[in-house]
């Protein structure tokens, strides 16, 4: 099994070999959703947004915010802070691309967006992070609270690095020791378990037109 992040080189490899082994899938371009109140730090999430934007000119992020106060202080610092930055012009192509500021009713509209779009960070930056856990349905890894930004995870906290990305959190897991646990389906019936089943299981193939599996059924039944 071949697994891990990369780029669209990778992932083109992976396609490649795909069926000759398996692979975790293909992912990218890297996305984070940071979802806050009027609690948080324009600061901190502008360098967190940015962070994430450095990444590609496909790269996604986006706030979703309760606080016009910091909708408007997370854009003007990010305006502000930009001219000065290394990578700037993936930065650019980044944030005007694919990035986002969303302002919100409140903090429920915040986690039913959040779950629409599935990301594969997500930051809650809330008075009571906590609190938002069980709203939370679609996403890769969580990041609770001011102190807890993806750069931890991307590098120290543990939590496994490889996500589901494009909206794919709404079906899908990070990676973990499961991905390397393969398994088979065990069958075995008795013949009195047969006989009570094996008129239902005959009609199911009459009806789809297996006359044959209706026969392999059949004849045991005459047994």
């Amino acid at each position: 099994k071949i697994v891990g992040p990369g780029n669209a080189f990778v992932n083109e490899a992976k396609r490649q070999v795909f069926g000759d082994v398996g692979i975790d899938s293909l992912a990218g371009p890297s996305e984070v959703v940071v979802l806050a109140d009027d609690s948080a730090s324009p600061e901190f999430v502008a360098r967190d947004l940015l962070a994430q934007a450095e990444h590609d000119p496909d790269a996604r992020a986006i706030l979703v915010t309760t606080s016009e106060r910091l909708a408007n202080a997370t854009h003007t610092t990010i305006e502000k802070w930009l001219p000065g930055l290394s990578r700037k012009e993936i930065l650019e192509k980044s944030l005007n691309n694919q990035g986002a500021i969303i302002l919100v009713a409140d903090i429920s509209e915040g986690a039913h967006l959040v779950n629409r779009i599935a990301p594969e960070h997500l930051q809650v930056m809330t008075e009571n992070p906590q609190q938002m856990l069980p709203l939370i349905r679609n996403a890769g890894a969580i990041f609770l609270g001011e102190f807890s930004p993806v750069a931890v995870g991307d590098y120290f906290a543990g939590a496994n690095h490889v996500l589901p990305t494009a909206a794919t959190a709404r079906f899908a897991s990070p990676l973990s020791v499961f991905d390397f646990v393969k398994s088979s389906s065990l069958v075995q019936y008795s013949k009195q378990r047969f006989g009570n089943d094996a008129e239902h299981i005959a009609r199911f193939a009459e009806l789809e037109g297996l006359i044959n599996h209706k026969l392999a059924i059949e004849c045991r039944n005459e047994r």
